[in-house]
């Protein structure tokens, strides 16, 4: 079985420490794991999103889906939800809740999009953007912790890696197909 190609060695002790506190299923999943890229991947954002979120509904009473279609609308007025499912991974059933609820809240305003008069465009309301503006403070020190550990080039190192990751990602598939398992009777 392939394993991360860092695997946690014992030959540098600061490292040694610092996985020692660690969960120890935790190391097993983020080294020892063929499929290290996506659990490391999934653990950062997990370490970045769970106490953002949770912040946000306690002081603003939204829950996840309703943040990240306000945040999109705060980060490019004038987006359709369409836009926002693509983006987010979000189901259009549960976008379309959260834009509900945003827009019975007056946080967001729906208008007629004028380059396809059948569609509707968000954009925030002052309230809404209230709320954008006051999360971003805490978000990016948020993020800057989170990136402290590394080198400035170190980070611009890690940005251009994540970039030719995502550029790549329309070519990965949508749907895995396994391949048919072989029974005994097929080995002959």
């Amino acid at each position: 079985m392939r394993r991360a190609p860092t695997s946690p060695s014992r030959v540098d002790p600061e490292r040694e420490a610092a996985l020692a506190d660690l969960d120890p299923l935790t190391v097993t999943k983020l080294w020892d794991n063929p499929c290290w890229l996506s659990f490391r991947l999934n653990f950062i954002a997990f370490r970045f999103n769970d106490p953002v979120y949770r912040w946000i509904e306690t002081r603003y009473g939204l829950v996840r889906p309703e943040f990240v279609a306000l945040y999109a609308v705060g980060l490019k007025e004038g987006v359709a939800a369409k836009n926002i499912v693509a983006s987010s991974g979000l189901p259009k059933n549960t976008l379309s809740r959260a834009v509900q609820k945003l827009l019975q809240r007056r946080l967001l305003k729906r208008e007629t999009d004028p380059a396809d008069l059948r569609s509707y465009v968000l954009h925030l309301t002052p309230a809404g953007r209230n709320i954008f503006d006051e999360t971003m403070g805490p978000m990016i020190q948020h993020q800057a912790t989170m990136l402290a550990g590394l080198s400035g080039d170190e980070q611009r190192q890690l940005c251009v890696l994540m970039d030719k990751l995502v550029i790549a990602s329309p070519a990965w598939p949508q749907e895995l197909q396994p391949e048919p398992h072989k029974t005994t009777g097929d080995l002959a």
